[in-house]
């Protein structure tokens, strides 16, 4: 029998053999993830190329949602679609022509994901705790404290404007339903407006543009507004189609301060846009200082 021979391994070379013999399990294992990515890659259904990169079928997921017809789906797949190849080509071009810093683009668009993300969950987090109650103390207040921000940028009028065509019946009884403060006669006068007039506006607490509300009508052609409205608490016009009726109740002249009527639901806005910027500061905060406590973060020098 031949003797059996033990040899032991000093421990450098000990240390090689383990070393080469990790770096022949890694190369396997990169080997057969380069084989799953280019099956993966062979198994996906391409819907578009351009040059060397492709658009796959599995990312356009979520672009058709399920309350879309058929029609308006495929419309939209192929817009994306469309989108992309565009994009992909300028892509192309700008690289070739420009010398492209792909650290800083990497940077801008991982900038421009996490401002998306935080943006929708900030839009969340207001929508659950936005109180959209806007009391009338409020709007009244902040009217108060900032008049300069409400000066007229056009005159404003309350009043009535009655268009009817020339043809139409008992034109002459317009004037006197328009003066009338009785309930019967403003009803009549809404009826006889819902039957013959083209368009009209009838005598409410709303303040309107005075250009707004003579559009279209011999009365827009005015030149000087402010010294018609001064002097004209009512007017009538016609042209070859159609008989005008303007009564002014109330005015307002441009670069005077706004009733708080006319601005009530701008400073409404207002209001609810300030509550959503100081919701959104507070999001911030409270997930920075939760964080802090938990020391969920570390800033190194």
């Amino acid at each position: 029998m031949r003797p059996v021979h033990t040899y032991r391994l000093s421990g450098v070379a000990a240390s090689i053999i383990a070393l080469l013999a990790a770096a022949l399990l890694g190369g396997c294992d990169l080997i057969r993830m380069k084989q799953a990515e280019e099956l993966q890659e062979t198994t996906r259904k391409s819907v578009a190329r351009v040059k060397d990169t492709y658009l796959y079928q599995d990312e356009l997921a979520g672009i058709a949602t399920e309350n879309l017809s058929k029609e308006d789906s495929v419309a939209r797949v192929a817009a994306y679609i469309n989108s992309w190849v565009r994009k992909q080509l300028l892509i192309g071009e700008a690289l070739k022509t420009i010398d492209i810093n792909e650290a800083e683009v990497e940077r801008k668009v991982l900038d421009y994901r996490y401002s998306l993300i935080g943006y929708e969950y900030q839009n969340f987090y207001i929508k659950q705790n936005l109180d959209e109650n806007v009391s009338e103390a409020e709007i009244e207040e902040y009217y108060q404290q900032h008049t300069d921000n409400f000066i007229l940028k056009r005159n404003i009028v309350r009043g009535s404007f009655i268009i009817v065509p020339r043809s139409a019946p008992r034109t002459d009884r317009v004037k006197e339903l328009m003066f009338s403060s009785k309930e019967k006669d403003l009803t009549e006068l809404r009826s006889y407006c819902l039957s013959f007039s083209s368009a009209y506006h009838l005598p409410d607490s709303l303040w309107m543009e005075f250009d707004k509300l003579v559009v279209g009508s011999p009365l827009a052609e005015i030149p000087n507004k402010v010294q018609f409205l001064k002097t004209n608490p009512y007017y009538e016009t016609s042209d070859n189609e159609s008989l005008y009726f303007l009564k002014i109740d109330e005015y307002k002249i441009s670069d005077n301060l706004s009733p708080i009527e006319f601005v009530r639901g701008e400073i409404r806005n207002i209001i609810l846009n300030k509550r959503k910027v100081d919701l959104a500061k507070k999001l911030e905060d409270d997930v920075y200082e939760n964080a802090a406590k938990r020391k969920d973060f570390e800033v190194f020098e």
